[in-house]
């Protein structure tokens, strides 16, 4: 089935009407999908986006009002509903349209009618996926897959932002996807902020023999390596002032030259760039090249934090640990507790820290079903929310439920910067600027075994 047109989802269970709806849409150009009770329906919907839901009301285990209502207080994002059934109360249509259903159908249905719906509705849907790169079931997420196949016509710069461990290089690696479904460009990644200057040069542009002591023969830069395909430079907001220079030259001539090299090379990239970092805050403090970023910002998309799109925590757990059967040949599962704990997690290390955290569980549990304890262990989340103060907005109550998180991280940990990133999900440096933005850095954390009173960790152990 080709994954480039609309997909719509009928939830019908009466084998005449579905068979007929189906071949139908079929021939009217889309792809349908075809569930038969309501238990089906609710599983499909998490995997897969689609335009429109044609939903009868009668099922044989959960009535359509029910269904629906669930699905709603589920939080997940939902295509638009039409109800189609046989028994039409006007009450029922009025309770369905309350809940944000889009229209209600009786039988005997007007397949005309119910056509011009479905056209209208796949008319205003985003345009429809390619190929398998699922990012998220959230609205902010199906938002960032819908623009995908539009930036994959163009070889405009793209600029990712968010904060680390978010997902920023799986957005750039779908990009690519959607550009070259067969596979046959390179993607090549760089972490800018994890070399010197004088190694990222190297990277970037490769180098001649001789060049330099230890340069034993020629070398290709990434620039070079991603010709034809996708380059990803991750943390491009921690690059010197010099750098920037040579990166923007790069950008603006489409050609490099190797360390040593006297003849430059054109390559043709799609450039994709990522920072956790506010770019338009650094230039305004002289920080970062005005003229840079306007190169690298020609397409901005922003990837919220885990936080504020819980519907796709459970999802990607379920995916990671597919991911782990996949890789070990051993299914895990969570069971109802460590579910609720993952919703209830503030997730100061994104999307990287539920992986580590998912990845830690199945090392060390012995059971299939993952349990709080497992996922946790003693740091536990809280069972119970404080309220916040009179007054506080929500980034307060955000960074205060962070800032308890990370301190009690960081007492588990002894004070150790490097094992708390590591537990975290994030790296020293991130963590490092979580502890000056929430005025930890100065503060006295004693270990979890200590008494009221212990004397502060040494100092260095806080060096990032």
């Amino acid at each position: 089935m080709n994954d480039s047109i609309h997909r719509i989802c009928l939830i019908e269970d009466d084998e005449i009407m579905g068979e007929a709806l189906a071949d139908r849409f079929a021939l009217e150009g889309y792809a349908c999908d075809w569930f038969k009770s309501g238990r089906a329906a609710m599983q499909g919907l998490g995997r897969k986006p689609y335009a429109v839901a044609i939903c009868d009301i009668q099922l044989p285990d959960i009535n359509g009002e029910e269904l629906f209502a669930k699905l709603v207080g589920s939080g997940a994002a939902l295509p638009p509903f039409v109800f189609v059934t046989g028994f039409g109360k006007i009450d029922t249509a009025v309770s369905l349209l309350k809940l944000g259903a889009h229209d209600y159908l009786t039988k005997p249905l007007d397949i005309h009618a119910l056509l011009d719906t479905v056209r209208r509705l796949c008319a205003k849907a985003p345009p429809p996926v390619i190929g398998d790169y699922r990012l998220g079931i959230s609205g902010a997420m199906r938002a960032i897959e819908s623009m995908l196949p539009r930036l994959a016509e163009s070889a405009k710069s793209v600029l990712i932002t968010g904060e680390s461990g978010v997902g920023k290089e799986e957005v750039a690696r779908a990009l690519h996807k959607v550009a070259d479904p067969e596979a046959r460009t390179p993607f090549v990644a760089v972490n800018c902020g994890a070399l010197t200057e004088s190694l990222l040069e190297a990277e970037l542009f490769g180098y001649v023999k001789g060049a330099y002591t230890g340069a034993v023969r020629d070398k290709k830069g990434v620039f070079e390596l991603a010709d034809g395909g996708t380059l990803f430079l991750d943390e491009v907001g921690e690059m010197s002032p010099a750098m920037q220079v040579k990166l923007l030259r790069a950008i603006q001539d489409r050609t490099i030259q190797r360390i040593g090299a006297e003849t430059p090379v054109r390559v043709a990239i799609r450039l994709v760039c990522a920072t956790h970092q506010d770019l338009k805050k650094m230039v305004e403090e002289g920080r970062f090249r005005e003229d840079l970023y306007y190169r690298i910002h020609v397409v901005h998309l922003s990837v919220p934090p885990l936080r504020e799109r819980k519907e796709d925590i459970l999802w990607l757990a379920k995916r990671l640990l597919d991911l782990w059967a996949e890789d070990n040949a051993d299914r895990r599962t969570l069971d109802r507790s460590a579910g609720k704990a993952l919703l209830e997690h503030p997730w100061p290390g994104n999307v990287r820290q539920l992986k580590h955290c998912l990845e830690r569980a199945c090392i060390l549990s012995a059971s299939p079903a993952l349990t709080v304890e497992h996922l946790f262990g003693d740091a536990l989340p809280p069972a119970a929310v404080e309220p916040s103060p009179p007054g506080a907005t929500l980034n307060d109550y955000l960074q205060s439920r962070e800032r308890e998180y990370i301190e009690g991280c960081l007492r588990a940990n002894d004070g150790r910067i490097a094992d708390t990133a590591a537990g975290l999900g994030i790296s020293r440096k991130n963590l490092w600027e979580k502890l000056k933005k929430l005025k930890l850095q100065d503060k006295d954390i004693p270990p979890a075994d200590a008494p009221t009173g212990a004397e502060r960790p040494d100092k260095s152990r806080r060096t990032p």
